[in-house]
Order: structure tokens, then sequence, then C-alpha cells
């Protein structure tokens, strides 16, 4: 299983980046400075390091050159909010692997480690899912009901395809918040319950049950 060391300050990112990473099947530890990321870089073995720029005691770059100029060759991503070409240049000339600005897109970066680590984001590039009667085309942004195309909302949509990208499984509030609304949600908020019911009534009440203290799992085989 790949190790990934997430460097990064802010520790409401340094959370999603966590939870969201593991559920994809990485082992992650996190470092909230500078100093913290140097010493755990060197002293285990990780296949890639996601590092912030904006570190409290010093800036990233610092612990980019610090991990190259001791011999570690892993991938590693930047993520920032510094966002210009300029920044982009700099950080890939300084040894970086890729660079990614801030506010960002999970599946994104999920991508961009799974290329980096070899990995087959094979899921990535499925454009259309299907689960007993319900279709969902990501590249036409179209869903269908036993082929009936239903209107929905950016978030519905994004919430249908979480589910459906997971049949049978049961997923956490704290997972659907994190995938469908980043990481700028409220852990305490009631919009997943809110958006599952919305979805309820426009794709099948019997589609989407109720794991009582997880969350939500799309049926596996819904009633007629």
């Amino acid at each position: 299983m790949n190790r990934i060391l997430i460097i990064e300050d802010e520790p409401r990112i340094s959370s999603f980046l966590a939870k969201g990473l593991k559920a994809a099947g990485f082992t992650t530890q996190t470092a909230a400075t500078a100093a913290e990321g140097r010493a755990q870089a060197i002293s285990a073995t990780f296949d890639l390091i996601i590092l912030d720029l904006g570190l409290p005691d010093a800036d990233g770059y610092s612990v980019l050159n610090y991990i190259r100029s001791v011999g570690l060759d892993i991938p590693v991503i930047i993520l920032t909010a510094r966002n210009t070409v300029d920044d982009t240049v700099a950080g890939l000339q300084s040894g970086a692997d890729d660079y990614m600005a801030k506010p960002f897109h999970f599946d994104e970066l999920l991508a961009r480690v799974q290329l980096r680590l070899r990995a087959e984001p094979q899921e990535a590039e499925v454009s259309i899912l299907t689960h007993n009667g319900l279709e969902l085309d990501r590249l036409r942004r179209v869903v269908k009901v036993n082929g009936v195309e239903v209107d929905l909302s950016t978030r519905e949509f994004e919430l249908a395809e979480t589910f459906l990208r997971h049949p049978g499984q049961a997923l956490s509030r704290e997972q659907l918040l994190s995938r469908v609304w980043g990481y700028d949600f409220d852990p305490a908020s009631n919009v997943v319950d809110v958006y599952v019911r919305y979805l309820r009534n426009k794709l099948g009440t019997d589609r989407f049950e109720t794991v009582r203290g997880i969350g939500y799992r799309l049926a596996t085989q819904p009633d007629s």
C-alpha cells in the first residue's frame, strides 16, 4: 500500500486530504510545519509527498530543497494557494513533479497522485456509470432513470455520481461531504440528508438506503 506524506498547516485541508486518500486506499501521515515535514520525510519511507508552500515556520520550498539535497527522489506534488504561471514554473523548476493550485477538486488531485504512483485510475476514465436502471453520463452531465432523463442540480449530480461509483457500499456523511462539498464543508451540517432526500424524490426513494449510525448507500437491488 502506497504511503503519502501530507505537509499542510491548515487542519481542515490536511484532514480532508488524509481522509480522502485513505478512502482511495492510501496510507497517510501529516505534518503541519516545515520542520515536521523535513523530519518525517527522512525518518520514514514514503511513496509521495503533497506539499503546501505557505507553512508557518518556513516556505515550503525549503522542504523541497532539503529532501532533494539529501537524495530523496520521491515524487512531490505542490498544493498551494499561489496560482500564477510564474509560481507554477518556479515550483516545477525547483524540483516538484507536479503543481496544483487551491481551491482544488479532490478527484483531480487523486488522478495526479495515481499518475505519479503509476496507478491505474480506471474510475476517472469511466464516462458512463450505470446501476439497476440508473445511468449517469459524466461527460454530457445527463442522468436517466430507466431511460428517462431526469434534471439534477450540480450538487445533486455530484452526489449521485459518488453513490454510483460505490454501489452497495455504505458511505458516511463525512465521506459524502468531503467528496461533494470539498474541504469547506461544515461537519455538523445536515446538507447530505437534505440532498439525499432530493435524490430520492427524483431518482427513486428505494434507491438510497439509510445505514443507521453511518450514512447512506446506493441499494444493490432497489424495488421497482
